[in-house]
């Protein structure tokens, strides 16, 4: 097992451990005089790299996607770790174990498959559960869909993260179609369908980079060539279900500025498009406060996804006393006093409904 990662480092740590560079640029200091900067990694997270000197006599040596093998001390740089490298020689990548240096979904590809399969074996619809059986069941689609990333680095980008994500998004489906009146068969096609070209729009056999397919066309152009292709294969699948099922897939972003080149114009489509950013946003958050890397304060790094940092909020909680001014009755020195009953918090149906939902999510904390 690899030893020690991204996550394990501390700071003033002086380490030898094989990294994946997953970027690699050549810079000049204020002398003329060449370094590196880095990006490595592995499935625990990234890591800020320097080799200031001696630059020259490696950096054509290995590149981008390469493992490399390195000893340097691990520091703090404004708030954050970085890596000073001493040495750096690149590895065969027949040594390394790969599952070491990809991060993955937490949940087995398998069991999350099986879950996603229940639901869309319940679907009351037929010509519906007939067209998502042939994405379900094609041997390429499904084995693609347990591997592929959601995003290159947005939301879910892990192995195993779209299936994460779709799994996600249809058990938030079954929940909010009843309370909006929402047809909950076209909905959960929707979802399923609304990201399955980024199986062939994303790489990820190495590191995430967009296909060539990718680069030329997008996910949603390559999404509308699939369900033309799956929808000439199940008879009789009504013209009428095939336009607002292509109408969910090219407006899934919502808006023109975020690349739907049409906006949601039914129920079926906007609460589609919520699912999607409310499930990629929440799951970006969570990755932000997981992944920090920061030692002192309460702010994460600057998420591009959110726009944001993201304020650790129990860390906050746990870690800051009574405010100044507190009355007498919170001081630490007065005598406890017995605990009151709470009254209970009205919950409405909707609220219990959602909370029940979230808790039997799929991520185990």
């Amino acid at each position: 097992m690899k030893s020690p990662y991204v996550a394990e480092l501390q700071p003033n740590q002086l380490i030898t451990a094989t990294f994946l560079v997953q970027s690699k640029d050549i810079r000049q200091k204020k002398t003329g005089e060449p370094y590196l900067s880095l990006i490595l990694g592995d499935r625990t997270g990234e890591l800020d790299a320097k080799m200031w000197d001696n630059a020259e006599e490696v950096m054509e040596t290995f590149g981008r996607n390469d493992f490399v093998k390195v000893r340097g001390l691990a520091q703090i740089h404004h708030n954050r770790l970085q890596l000073s490298i001493q040495r750096i020689q690149k590895v065969d990548e027949r040594t390394v174990e790969f599952a070491d240096f990809f991060p993955a979904s937490r949940r087995d590809p398998e069991e999350m498959f099986l879950d996603l399969r229940a639901i869309f074996d319940s679907l009351v619809n037929p010509d519906l559960r007939a067209l998502c059986a042939r994405f379900l069941e094609d041997g390429e689609i499904a084995g693609r869909f347990k591997r592929a990333p959601a995003a290159k680095s947005m939301h879910h980008a892990y192995l195993g993260g779209l299936l994460e994500h779709v799994l996600s998004m249809s058990r938030l489906a079954m929940t909010l179609a009843a309370h909006y009146g929402a047809d909950l068969d076209l909905l959960l096609t929707g979802v399923l369908l609304h990201d399955i070209g980024k199986i062939h729009e994303l790489s990820y056999d190495r590191s995430f980079s967009y296909s060539t397919d990718g680069h030329l066309l997008g996910h949603i152009q390559i999404g509308l060539r699939m369900l033309d292709e799956k929808i000439r294969a199940v008879d009789g699948f009504p013209p009428k279900l095939r336009t607002l099922l292509e109408h969910m897939i090219l407006s899934h972003h919502g808006q023109f500025e975020f690349g739907s080149p049409k906006a949601p114009m039914f129920p079926e489509a906007l609460l589609l498009h919520h699912l999607d950013n409310l499930d990629s946003k929440m799951e970006s958050m969570r990755y932000s406060l997981e992944k920090d890397r920061g030692f002192d304060g309460y702010w994460t790094s600057y998420n591009a996804a959110l726009d944001r940092q993201v304020f650790k909020s129990q860390k906050y909680v746990l870690e800051t006393g009574p405010p100044p001014g507190a009355p007498a009755s919170e001081s630490p020195n007065r005598e406890p006093q017995p605990e009151q009953p709470q009254k209970p918090v009205p919950v409405s149906g909707f609220a219990e409904r959602l909370q029940q939902a979230l808790g039997r999510g799929d991520r185990k904390e």
